[in-house]
C-alpha cells in the first residue's frame, strides 16, 4: 500500500514538472495580435534568424512558435491563422489565407517548429497541403501556388538588424513610434505585391488609429469658429428687423387728421357749422359730404358713413 501511494506521489510530481516546463517554453515565444492585439509573442531579445536553403525566407529555430521572416516582414503561423508585423515582437495583424505570399505558403513542413496536428503524415521536404486544409475554393483561387522555378528564386530581404538595440524596456510599444523608427532605419522596399498590400494595410490602420485616438482635438477646433459665426447673426437679426417693424406705427400716428388738424387749425369750423355740402348720389344710396383736405387745405371729396 505504501509503495502504491509513493508511486502515485512520484507520478503527480512528474506531471507537475512537465506542465511547468511546457508552459515556460510557450510563454517565452507566443503572443500575437489582430490588428495590433497581442496574441502572446513576448521575445526578450531580437530572435536568431536562419536562412531556409533554396527559399527567400528565414526561420527562427529558437522561438517556440512557427516564426519566419520574408520580404521585410515577420510572419507567424499559429492557431490556424497567419500574422504579420514589421517588428520582431509585434504588435501583429492577421493575414487572410487568400493574401498570404506564395513563398510563405511554400516553406517546407520541417521548418515549422510547432506544426499543427493536420501536418502529420505530410512530407517534411514539401510545403503543407494548404488546399486540403483550406478547401477546394481556396485551391482554385490560388491555383499553381506550389509550382515554381526553383532555380529562379528571388534574393532574401535584408534583416532589420537595427531592431537589436530595442530590447526589453527599450522596445517601442506605440505603433506610430515603431513606424517612424522603421522608416528611418530600414530602407528596403518589398518586392511582392502581397507584401506591399500588407504594408499599405498597416499604414492605413495607423492613420485610422491616430484619427480615433484624437477625436476631440479634431472636432473642437473647427467647431469654435463655427459656433461664433452662428451665434453672432442671432442678436443682429432682431436689431436689423426692429426698425422695419417699428416704422409703420410712427407713420400711422402722423397721418390721422382728427386731433392733429384741430390743433393746427383751431378757428376752422366743423362740419356742422359749415352746413351740408352739395351731395351726390352714391351707388348704395348713402349721402356724400365735402371734407377739408388734410394736407393742402383744399376741399376733397369723401364719404361720411
Amino acid at each position: 500500500m505504501r509503495k502504491l501511494r509513493g508511486g502515485v506521489i512520484t507520478l503527480w510530481l512528474l506531471i507537475c514538472l512537465t506542465a511547468t516546463s511546457v508552459s515556460a517554453e510557450v510563454n517565452v515565444g507566443i503572443g500575437i495580435s489582430l490588428p495590433n492585439v497581442s496574441i502572446g509573442i513576448n521575445l526578450p531579445l531580437f530572435p536568431q534568424l536562419v536562412a531556409v536553403p533554396g527559399y527567400p525566407v528565414y526561420y527562427a529555430p529558437g522561438v517556440a512558435t512557427n516564426y519566419f521572416f520574408y520580404d521585410g516582414l515577420y510572419w507567424v503561423y499559429q492557431d490556424d491563422s497567419w500574422y504579420a508585423s514589421n517588428w520582431y515582437n509585434g504588435p501583429w495583424w492577421t493575414v487572410d489565407p487568400w493574401d498570404v505570399p506564395l513563398y510563405i505558403l511554400r516553406i517546407p513542413v520541417r521548418y515549422y517548429r510547432y506544426p499543427p496536428p493536420y501536418f502529420h503524415g505530410w512530407r517534411h521536404d514539401e510545403p503543407p497541403r494548404w488546399g486540403l486544409h483550406w478547401g477546394p475554393q481556396w485551391e482554385q483561387q490560388r491555383k499553381g501556388w506550389n509550382r515554381w522555378n526553383r532555380h529562379a528564386v528571388p534574393p532574401r530581404a535584408p534583416l532589420p538588424s537595427y531592431q537589436r538595440q530595442y530590447a526589453g524596456e527599450r522596445y517601442p510599444q506605440r505603433p506610430e513610434q515603431q513606424q517612424r523608427l522603421h522608416q528611418q532605419h530600414y530602407r528596403y522596399q518589398p518586392r511582392t505585391k502581397a507584401v506591399r498590400q500588407q504594408y499599405l494595410y498597416q499604414q492605413q490602420h495607423q492613420q485610422q488609429r491616430r484619427h480615433d485616438t484624437q477625436p476631440e482635438r479634431m472636432q473642437v477646433t473647427p467647431d469654435r469658429p463655427q459656433q461664433v459665426w452662428q451665434e453672432q447673426p442671432q442678436p443682429r437679426g432682431p436689431q436689423q428687423q426692429q426698425p422695419t417693424m417699428k416704422q409703420p406705427p410712427p407713420v400711422k400716428q402722423v397721418r390721422p387728421a382728427g386731433p392733429e388738424m384741430q390743433q393746427r387749425y383751431p378757428s376752422q369750423p366743423s362740419h356742422q357749422q359749415r352746413g351740408p355740402a352739395p351731395s351726390e348720389q352714391r351707388p348704395h344710396g348713402k349721402e356724400q359730404r365735402w371734407q377739408p383736405n388734410q394736407g393742402s387745405g383744399q376741399p376733397e371729396r369723401g364719404f361720411a358713413r
